[in-house]
């Protein structure tokens, strides 16, 4: 196969890209100080919200469902939800423009004490960024999920979660659906949901 060497690389890549971003110890008060966040949220009765494009809405999504519906074993459900709707997505984009489709429903169903998770691979996404300035209005705290330095995203967030630097979003995206599974799990530790048959 001509093209397997590329494919094979494609893991080299991910696999280099998983290691740096292991060593960092950086990472690990990053990812402890997101997951205290959502819990503490969580505890006091509030909700976690999160948003992305593209790729980044989908694993928004697969953040949300996990912990309403389940990641490893049952339990009761856990409040959050992703910014997904199509409806509402297509009225405020012909509207109001794209880059307010989720601080307007920031502004609608957030609340004080609530969590946003904010996914941007480059960090620059200009809808994401609105969101997180929507949030911090309302006071709900701001846990960013991104790549690169961070972009202007990064600079808005109370915590931020960065994939090592790399080429291309999908080496990017590969990190954040680790660091996604991994908050659910610490999440469930936290809280000592994971008891329910």
């Amino acid at each position: 196969m001509p093209h397997l060497d590329t494919i094979k690389n494609n893991f080299y890549e991910a696999q280099n890209v998983l290691e740096d971003f292991i060593s960092d110890e950086k990472n690990w008060g990053d990812m402890e100080a997101a997951g205290k966040l959502f819990v503490t949220a969580i505890r006091n009765g509030n909700k976690i919200i999160s948003c992305g494009n593209g790729g980044s809405m989908c694993d928004a999504m697969h953040f949300a469902e996990e912990l309403t519906g389940r990641f490893r074993e049952n339990r009761p459900a856990l409040p959050a939800f992703a910014l997904s709707d199509a409806a509402h997505i297509t009225c405020v984009t012909n509207d109001f423009g794209f880059e307010h489709i989720f601080s307007r429903s920031i502004t609608a169903l957030g609340s004080a004490g609530d969590v946003l998770l904010a996914i941007s691979t480059s960090g620059n996404s200009a809808n994401v960024i609105h969101a997180a300035k929507a949030a911090k209005t309302k006071g709900i705290l701001v846990v960013a999920l991104t790549g690169k330095d961070g972009g202007l995203l990064g600079g808005m967030a109370d915590v931020v979660l960065s994939a090592p630097q790399s080429q291309y979003s999908d080496r990017v995206q590969e990190i954040h659906i680790k660091i996604i599974h991994s908050l659910v799990q610490y999440i469930e530790l936290s809280l000592n949901v994971n008891n329910e048959n």
